[in-house]
């Protein structure tokens, strides 16, 4: 995927989707605020509410499905395994950046938060729900290209890939940090790309 490709925004165009993009921005605000540079840590965090939109989506699905007796299209396997991907990236990024006691609670604490919001937006408005979570995963993309330039730059230490990263995405024996970032940012665009179009296919 080029460079260009991996950077694309999907500009608002209704009312749900503003809504959508400024509750993005404010998640942005505040992370940029709390983990500054330290993108390690902002990751972890970054994918504790990444790994909880496809659970909750797929499980709100399947209870749709079953409720109106009609196929789900294929949304809740691709949902789920959205939530299974996210997860292995926070369980990579656990290994790599050692979240402190303060940090282990502030993932409880943002999984909790974010869980009953999350739920609550989806049964009210799936479509702006999705096109929020497309607009969760175009800033997962731009921060961990900015984690790439750091590393690419010398600010941040190329680590060895820890050994979750390597055989969940069957990376090279020696693989590194800036491996495992590429395959994370090349997922991250993909489940962009998967909301945004399902935003699209649901009523405003």
């Amino acid at each position: 995927m080029s460079e260009q490709r991996l950077q694309t925004h999907f500009k608002p165009k209704t009312g749900s989707d503003r809504v959508a993009y400024y509750m993005t921005r404010l998640l942005r605000f505040f992370a940029d605020k709390f983990f500054a540079q330290r993108y390690g840590h902002r990751a972890v965090v970054l994918e504790t509410v990444a790994a909880v939109p496809g659970m909750v989506g797929g499980a709100l699905q399947h209870l749709k499905s079953i409720r109106r007796i009609k196929s789900d299209e294929g949304w809740i396997r691709t949902l789920l395994e959205e939530a299974e991907n996210e997860r292995m990236h926070l369980m990579t990024f656990i290994e790599i950046a050692q979240p402190n006691r303060f940090e282990r609670l502030l993932i409880m604490l943002v999984q909790g938060i974010f869980y009953n919001s999350f739920f609550l937006l989806y049964l009210i408005s799936p479509r702006t729900a999705h096109r929020f979570v497309g607009y969760l995963e175009e800033e997962a993309v731009y921060s961990y290209t900015e984690y790439l330039e750091g590393i690419d730059s010398g600010l941040y230490e190329n680590v060895p890939a820890p050994r979750i990263a390597i055989d969940y995405w069957q990376l090279p024996e020696d693989a590194r940090l800036r491996e495992v970032i590429l395959a994370v940012r090349a997922d991250e665009a993909k489940h962009r790309d998967v909301n945004h179009d399902f935003a699209n296919q649901l009523n405003p």
